[in-house]
């Protein structure tokens, strides 16, 4: 009976701990978080955070699509599951935070060159000035380029 209470415990605070997390990493407030999700408060969203306070599934649902955080993850934290995964599954997904998640989707956007240049520059690898012209000259009528720089220099 006593293990059981304390792996509640335990489980409250690795789930507050992530929520904490997936909130600090998209760079909101507790006050912030809590006016995005109807019938929650700071204070409630404060407890959780400290393991003391329990959220509701669809809250937790909520709090994971706006912080761009799994729901899966919040939502076995709040059951307490310790399963492990396997070697292949734990590689295939990870938790990403709402920055992490930002770049994901602006690359996933952007041209092979755009791609190449990014992934140059993350490396730290190849000039990123070079790179990155490049990359937005392909994507630019140049001849329209050229055109206004000529009637701003005829102009002067």
């Amino acid at each position: 009976m006593k293990e059981k209470r304390e792996e509640t415990i335990m489980a409250s605070k690795k789930l507050g701990n992530l929520i904490k997390e997936a909130r600090t990493d998209a760079g909101l407030t507790q006050e912030q978080l809590a006016r995005k999700i109807a019938g929650l408060s700071a204070s409630e969203i404060s407890a959780a955070e400290r393991g003391v306070g329990d959220l509701t599934q669809d809250q937790l649902k909520k709090i994971a699509k706006i912080t761009g955080v799994t729901q899966a993850s919040l939502l076995n934290a709040a059951k307490g599951s310790t399963t492990k995964k396997s070697s292949s599954a734990s590689k295939s997904s990870m938790q990403v935070t709402a920055t992490e998640r930002k770049l994901v989707e602006a690359y996933r956007k952007a041209s092979a060159q755009e791609k190449k240049a990014a992934m140059n520059a993350l490396k730290g690898t190849g000039s990123l000035t070079e790179d990155l012209f490049e990359a937005v000259l392909d994507n630019v009528d140049t001849g329209k380029i050229l055109e206004s720089v000529l009637e701003g220099v005829l102009k002067k």
